[in-house]
């Protein structure tokens, strides 16, 4: 998994009360262990803390968050997520300031972060290309070729041939070339996508909005397609076919192919985008069930551990009494040659007396 500790601490824990949005209330009986946590997989950091089991603080930093000191050895932060506000109290001034140091060191590189995906989604979101008569224009919009001497409106009339008038190019081609470089991009960037799982989430907004404006497009490429082919219906009704007439109706023909093969690769290229969809989405619940997989693991590990600190305890008070047993038995034994001595001396007192009676 992505997310490590990079910085500990350790301090006493409050949080604000919720009904006075005064006191303090202090959510642990000690002072306990605080880290920032660093998630590469979403690219966000977080202050987490736990008392046992319990978690008594899982905040995320934003760009918007402030820590403030309140005194040399208090500082707290306001979570609008979590709707409260989290209050640490330290042993030295000089933990407190490193606290607060790597604080702003964290949002400063949360904003980023957030920043920098903005501008990815953006950049993807939003393509745009200058046209060359230094318009704005989108690569996707059609851009329907100018026609002289076409009346729009309902009415059937007459034209006048002139061998100056020249039909102006379609600007059809510029705008569809670029859908290969589109679709490519598209390609690359959902390969991408899934292989790192950092960018999961904003791959997920990304796509449902490219989904939507896929639909918006093909619906304006319908009643561009619609359009064109009443205007070629205009111009076969006319009496005097003229040879720009034949010229502007053999483009409208090819600009109608265009759209339609164009709407046909759209539409497999939205099934192709809704595919990446549930596959992604089947990565993200992969990856919540290894997170729950992995909180579970160690939790475990930490009742382990604690198991272990009273196993080795209970072996040193063992080894204790065994060596406070050997002292005893020495002192005994020291005693035991004492009065084995003094019995020797006493036996051997009393076989002198014996001989010096007889």
């Amino acid at each position: 998994m992505g997310e490590q500790p990079i910085y500990s601490t350790r301090a006493h824990v409050f949080q604000i009360d919720p009904n006075t949005k005064k006191n303090w209330l202090p959510t642990s009986k000690h002072a306990v262990t605080v880290s920032y946590f660093y998630d590469s997989t979403r690219n966000v950091y977080r202050i987490i803390s736990l008392d046992g089991t319990k978690a008594i603080i899982n905040s995320t930093i934003s760009p918007n968050m402030t820590f403030t000191k309140t005194s040399q050895k208090f500082g707290q932060w306001a979570d609008s997520r979590a709707n409260t506000v989290y209050g640490l109290g330290f042993s030295t001034e000089h933990h407190l300031s490193k606290f607060a140091e790597k604080f702003a060191e964290y949002k400063e590189a949360a904003r980023l972060a957030k920043e920098k995906s903005q501008e990815k989604m953006e950049m993807a979101t939003s393509p745009s290309q200058e046209s060359p008569g230094g318009e704005l224009s989108s690569p996707l919009t059609p851009v329907t070729p100018p026609m002289e001497n076409i009346n729009g409106t309902d009415e059937i009339c007459d034209t006048t041939p002139n061998s100056d008038s020249r039909p102006e190019p379609s600007q059809n081609a510029l705008a569809f070339a670029h859908s290969p470089a589109m679709t490519k991009h598209w390609e690359a960037e959902l390969e991408a996508l899934k292989g790192n799982n950092a960018k999961l989430t904003a791959a997920l907004l990304e796509s449902t909005a490219n989904v939507k404006q896929w639909k918006q497009q093909l619906a304006a490429y319908q009643e561009e397609a619609e359009r064109l082919h009443k205007r070629v219906t205009e111009l076969e009704c006319q009496s005097n076919q003229t040879p720009v007439i034949k010229s502007q109706k053999t483009e409208l023909n090819q600009t109608i192919e265009e759209l339609e093969n164009t709407l046909r690769d759209k539409e497999e290229e939205m099934e192709k985008l809704k595919e990446e969809l549930e596959t992604m989405n089947d990565l993200m619940e992969q990856k919540d069930t290894l997170t729950q997989k992995l909180e579970e693991t160690e939790l475990r590990s930490r009742v382990l551990e604690e198991q272990l600190a009273g196993a080795e305890q209970r072996l040193e008070e063992n080894q204790e009494e065994q060596e406070n047993f050997r002292k005893s038995l020495r002192t005994l034994l020291e005693l035991l040659d004492g009065k084995i001595f003094e019995l020797t001396e006493l036996r051997d007192t009393l076989a002198r007396l014996i001989e010096e009676a007889s």
